[in-house]
């Protein structure tokens, strides 16, 4: 087993790593930038180490920086995370060529996962049901029109090397086609460097479900079912939960067992996510996250399991602590997440925290990393924490999500809380009637957003 991990990254995830190492008898390495030096992690971490300024590049995605950090204080292995160079290839392989074990897949699997098309292919090799479109990118507009006429419009255009909803476009017919798929790949180059794109069936009322799986990297692996994670604004999750409202359990053991084999073949190592989109009681991948989600704790609350340390095993070569007989699902889990922005324009409103009540109780869970006095510094993502609940059935969860809301405060800085009390209102969210389209559409109507 390790004898002490660096965490490369900062905030709730950060101390959700620091957490799971102390009680597995692990020395934890915080590193931060200058603008974090007053941080939680910081200040929860066995040692910690300022590896440069502000700027993320200058810090947070400085491979090297972080790896003298591992080097100086003994760290035998680093947790990315999410986010930053969780997915990084580069950094995985720097780290294997360093003797430092990165608590992750492999620099290969990064790679594969991390380009669209070349995920895509793997999957449908694998077994995995895709959404219909193109074979591999599409190079030119006229290209870009027969595939729309193959497919059926509407289609969505994809930067290969895309996330968190930038350089994807929605042409709704051949009329859009040129503008959709110029600013796609507008957006794929200014964000990722990479102006390919591809193009998918754009289906009309989806769900995004995802299944958790997890690979012990020697042709093991379990699936832990699926998170709904429909709730979305331009492609971003707000609200999560396990199980999904709308999956059965002989789909969720179906799709779940494809999953799970699929990353077995392939030998998979640590968590992942498989996501789809799911229609009419069909799933069509989209893509794989080879990282542990954001959304995590919904899937901790309805296993008993810790996914940071079972990371950290399969890493260290021990193997997972459980099968998939093992695993049962107990009640339902629900995951907001809460940032500091403005409601409804969702602007980022970073500032200094005057007073942080979290709530508590049975089945509540909070991550985040605010204190009183805390200063949210400008640089990073929004994200300032995570409201977990969990109950015997979604109609308990509900409840005590909305007992656990009116507890929180969260003072000197505005906060989208407010979106939630909102949401809570809604009868769709209580019958859990609700698609991929659903928030964007709520937001328009309700707010003009």
């Amino acid at each position: 087993m390790f004898q002490k991990i660096l965490i490369a990254n900062r905030g709730e995830i950060a101390l959700r790593v620091i957490r799971a190492a102390r009680e597995m008898g692990i020395a934890s390495v915080a590193v931060h930038s200058t603008a974090d030096a007053d941080a939680m992690h910081v200040r929860m971490a066995d040692e910690a180490v300022c590896i440069g300024p502000a700027p993320s590049p200058q810090s947070y995605l400085n491979i090297a920086a972080i790896i003298s950090a591992a080097e100086i204080t003994g760290a035998d292995a680093i947790h990315p995370g999410y986010g930053f160079l969780s997915e990084n290839e580069a950094f995985a392989q720097a780290l294997e060529d360093h003797g430092i074990t990165f608590i992750g897949p492999t620099a290969e699997h990064i790679r594969v996962m991390g380009d669209k098309i070349t995920a895509k292919d793997t999957m449908k090799d694998l077994g995995v049901p895709c959404v219909p479109g193109s074979d591999g990118g599409v190079a030119s507009v006229e290209d870009a029109l027969q595939v729309g006429q193959d497919a059926g419009y509407p289609v969505i255009i994809k930067a290969t090397a895309g996330g968190g909803g930038r350089g994807m476009k929605v042409a709704k017919s051949a009329v859009d086609m040129e503008t959709a798929f110029r600013t796609a790949r507008s957006e794929g180059k200014a964000n990722f460097g990479n102006d390919e794109v591809y193009i998918e069936k754009y289906l009309q009322t989806p769900r995004h479900i995802e299944i958790q799986v997890f690979g012990d990297g020697k042709g093991g692996a379990v699936h832990l079912g699926e998170r709904d994670c429909s709730l979305q604004r331009r492609h971003q999750k707000v609200f999560e939960e396990a199980p999904g409202p709308c999956i059965t359990p002989e789909e969720r053991a179906a799709i779940g067992k494809v999953c799970a084999d699929a990353v077995a073949r392939i030998n998979y190592i640590g968590a992942g996510t498989i996501e789809f989109l799911y229609e009419n009681g069909e799933f069509y991948f989209i893509e794989m996250n080879t990282r542990l989600q954001v959304e995590h704790p919904v899937t901790e609350a309805i296993f008993g399991v810790d996914l940071v340390r079972e990371q950290i095993r399969v890493a260290a070569g021990l193997g997972l602590s459980f099968t998939q007989d093992d695993l049962k699902i107990n009640g339902h889990a629900i995951e907001l997440r809460i940032n500091a922005e403005t409601f409804p324009a969702f602007a980022p409103r970073p500032g200094t925290i005057t007073q942080y009540h979290a709530p508590g109780g049975l089945g509540v869970r909070m991550d985040s990393a605010l204190y009183d006095g805390y200063r949210i510094p400008p640089h990073y993502d929004s994200l300032i924490a995570k409201l977990i609940v969990h109950g015997r059935d979604r109609t308990e969860a509900l409840a005590r999500l909305n007992r656990a809301l009116g507890e929180l405060i969260v003072d000197g800085v505005e906060t989208t809380v407010p979106l939630f009390h909102h949401l809570l209102a809604e009868a769709d969210i209580h019958t859990g009637d609700y698609t991929i389209h659903w928030l964007e559409k709520w937001l328009e109507r309700e707010h003009g957003a």
